[in-house]
């Protein structure tokens, strides 16, 4: 049982922008593969939960860059669990170095889900096989609940096709991190040094299902730029993600004392 999985690798031409560094869905990509391989490590992946009729889903991510890494430069993927917070299984996340400093953080929350029921079930069975990893907190105050905003205006609409769907039969959670891109002014995002995503997933979008992409800028935000997104089922008003981004643009640092 390896308590903190780690995977080297550097960063692919296909996971940078014009700016030649690392994009949100790409690091979104980096952290989901970690995930999953540790959890197949650990003894509690995909096959494994599924002989119990369960299946894991991912509920809640923050993602933080200090630094957003070039194309080429090495990296290690890291991942951890970190106990539970009422039904939510935690999981960290960070991005290192040649280094090894850290520059990219991640808080996850995950629900344990009875397929059958298609209910969310209590994680301490599970949780209380894995290592806690007590105080190693990549970033305490991530993988919160967000609250809708009635106040965003809709910027286009998406229709979930082939490639935006996975195992689950559901639209992957990096693709939603996509869309939240395409609907970004791109100077925005290719010229941010800090940046800071939360998303909440809340309900499954299929194959075929059309949702529309929603923003606005957000009111009284000391970031540089702050947009709150949600898509939205397109007949009605259910959001089906809700997303923040902050981002910090040279000389705006997006958290007091981050290097940029």
């Amino acid at each position: 049982m390896i308590n903190i999985w780690q995977e080297r690798s550097s960063v692919h031409f296909g996971a940078v922008d014009p700016s030649d560094r690392l994009t949100l869905a790409a690091a979104f990509d980096y952290f989901q593969e970690a995930a999953i391989n540790h959890a197949e490590d650990l003894g509690v992946g995909r096959e494994q939960v599924f002989k119990n009729g369960q299946g894991w889903i991912l509920s809640r991510i923050s993602v933080f860059f200090e630094r957003r890494p070039r194309y080429r430069e090495p990296i290690t993927v890291r991942t951890w669990p970190r106990g539970w917070e009422r039904l939510f299984a935690v999981r960290d996340y960070d991005i290192r170095d040649e280094r090894d400093v850290p520059i990219v953080r991640g808080r996850s929350g995950w629900l344990i889900l009875d397929l059958e029921k298609r209910r969310p079930l209590r994680p301490q069975p599970v949780m209380d096989t894995l290592p806690l990893n007590a105080g190693l907190d990549a970033l305490p105050d991530g993988a919160t609940a967000l609250e809708t905003c009635d106040w965003l205006n809709k910027k286009g609409e998406r229709r979930a096709v082939y490639s935006d769907i996975d195992y689950n039969g559901h639209v992957n959670n990096a693709r939603y991190i996509q869309w939240i891109q395409d609907i970004t002014e791109p100077e925005i995002l290719e010229k941010a040094d800090e940046m800071r995503l939360d998303i909440n997933y809340l309900h499954e979008t299929r194959i075929g299902d059309t949702i529309g992409l929603w923003s606005a800028p957000i009111p009284g935000s000391n970031a540089a730029v702050a947009i709150a997104y949600e898509g939205r089922w397109q007949d009605g008003d259910q959001a089906v993600f809700r997303a923040e981004l902050r981002t910090g643009i040279a000389g705006h640092p997006l958290l007091p004392g981050a290097s940029s």
